[in-house]
């Protein structure tokens, strides 16, 4: 009786251990675990030390959702929503004549997404009974995949009494990238492009990568391209729809980036993307910022080349970008340099960084991870622009100027001409120094333009204050220096026959 009572005892230690056990465990289940942890230890711990080892592991496995999975886990138990079924792949296992199998299902909940790798008898039931849309309650094994997180699941079982707010949808926004996510279509407009990059790899064999940046309603991504996708940067121009076909999401200096592998494509669409983030104005940024500016350009400097510490040859150009509430200095480095750019530029700079510049005034730096989009160049202004009225299906690029110019408002009064022609830069002129004459547009009469040099080269570039002007002149000015030219206008330009 004694030996009985003392067993009794025994197994309501393990149902008080188990009561305080919050997971999804029969009690039949966790005895049988006791039981192997006891025969496990050899004696060395009594079934109520070894229940409570077995709830502390259950207790570890258990997360909170998506987001706490982690590589180093031995074991992780979750609910998520089935977003995609992969298709079955196939390998040779070494040792034995039958072949192995994978099936990776994306599963997600409100806190992230995850591949879940099916293997053999599972990937047969994931093709055969799984659904877009089904709530499943997985254990598995994470691991550290080649797009992030990975769970090699061992057990899997529906789970229709849950629910899971995540919406299941073939195409994602930029913001409804998370991390580890793959699988991913997205549409977006190419807001930079950058070169091709040849590296070596481990086993010897040379890869090749390169970047865009696509931007949506909701935001911007950069796009990492590789190998045989990677040539792609080079032939699709900036301001081209493309849709981003089985890509995956990585994190990089804290930021979500999406990649294409040789099983994804990037591919040019005929649909409407509209852009419009929120840029810092000049007069409210700070050391150590890293903001989104947008304006005109004023001036740009030369490109000038310089030689690092590692002996390899480095480029930087410099300009000068204004807004309504002022202007800065901004420093293309590197591949940056090579973007054409020109003053009466309207452009957008994404993710610079603000630093400590010339004379104590403020300088942003566009680097590697920078972008930089023309959204109207001087040329297209002066020519008239879309003489279907500006209908483009891109257009809400141009509210990412804010009114950060007078000229964008100018140039909109003034392409109402009588002959489509006028230009900003003409009638602004006209208006400043009254020589204005003959039939308003200005192209062909003779003017004046009195500003200072913001540029000197070829051409010459003069800034009132309100407006900039291009002369062609073989006069040679210094910058800073306050000059008038008097010519004729052609093409947007100041054929200057005087300057003084």
């Amino acid at each position: 009786m004694r030996g009985l009572r003392m067993h009794e005892h025994r197994m309501s230690d393990i149902e008080g251990v188990y009561e305080d056990l919050e997971a999804d465990v029969s009690l039949e289940e966790f005895r049988e675990a006791v039981e192997e942890k006891v025969e496990q230890m050899g004696g060395l711990a009594d079934e109520e030390t070894a229940a409570m080892l077995i709830a502390h592991e259950i207790g570890e496995s258990e997360v909170g959702g998506i987001a706490d999975i982690e590589p180093g886990m031995e074991v992780a138990k979750f609910v998520a929503k089935v977003l995609s079924i992969g298709e079955r792949r196939t390998f040779e296992r070494d040792g034995e004549d039958e072949d192995g199998q994978v099936v990776n299902v994306e599963v997600a909940d409100e806190t992230g997404s995850v591949r879940a790798a099916f293997w053999d008898e599972h990937a047969e039931a994931a093709l055969g009974e799984l659904e877009e849309g089904q709530v499943l309650r997985i254990k598995g094994r994470p691991k550290d995949g080649f797009s992030g997180v990975e769970v090699s699941v061992d057990e899997v079982e529906p789970d229709p009494d849950t629910e899971v707010d995540v919406q299941v949808s073939d195409t994602h926004t930029v913001e409804s990238l998370s991390l580890g996510l793959s699988n991913v279509n997205l549409v977006g407009l190419v807001l930079d492009t950058g070169t091709v990059r040849t590296f070596d790899r481990d086993d010897g064999s040379e890869g090749k990568v390169s970047n865009l940046v696509l931007g949506d309603s909701t935001g911007r991504v950069r796009v990492t391209l590789w190998d045989e996708q990677a040539d792609l940067a080079t032939e699709i121009e900036t301001g081209t729809t493309v849709e981003v076909v089985d890509g995956y999401v990585k994190e990089r200096d804290g930021s979500l980036e999406l990649h294409v592998g040789n099983r994804g494509a990037v591919e040019e669409v005929d649909a409407e993307v509209e852009y419009v983030p929120e840029s810092t104005s000049i007069e409210s940024i700070e050391i150590g910022q890293e903001v989104d500016l947008a304006g005109v350009v004023r001036s740009a400097d030369p490109k000038r080349t310089f030689d690092r510490d590692d002996g390899s040859e480095g480029q930087v150009r410099n300009i000068r970008v204004q807004d309504a509430t002022g202007d800065i200095r901004v420093a293309l480095w590197g591949e940056k340099a090579d973007v054409d750019i020109g003053p009466g530029d309207e452009v957008a700079l994404g993710d610079v960084e603000i630093q400590d510049g010339w004379q104590d005034d403020l300088e942003a730096s566009a680097g590697w991870q920078s972008t930089i989009t023309v959204l109207e160049s001087e040329s297209e202004r002066t020519t008239g622009g879309d003489e279907s009225g500006g209908d483009d299906e891109n257009a809400g690029l141009g509210a990412f100027a804010g009114g950060a110019s007078d000229d964008a408002e100018t140039s909109d009064a003034s392409s109402g001409g009588s002959d489509g022609a006028t230009t900003t830069a003409v009638t602004e002129a006209e208006d400043a120094t009254g020589t204005g004459t003959g039939n308003g547009n200005g192209e062909g009469e003779e003017t004046e333009f009195t500003g200072v040099v913001v540029q000197a080269g070829s051409p010459v570039v003069l800034d009132d204050g309100e407006t900039t002007m291009s002369v062609d002149t073989d006069v040679d000015v210094g910058l800073g220096e306050e000059v008038t030219a008097r010519g004729v206008v052609r093409d947007g330009r100041l054929d200057a026959n005087d300057v003084f």
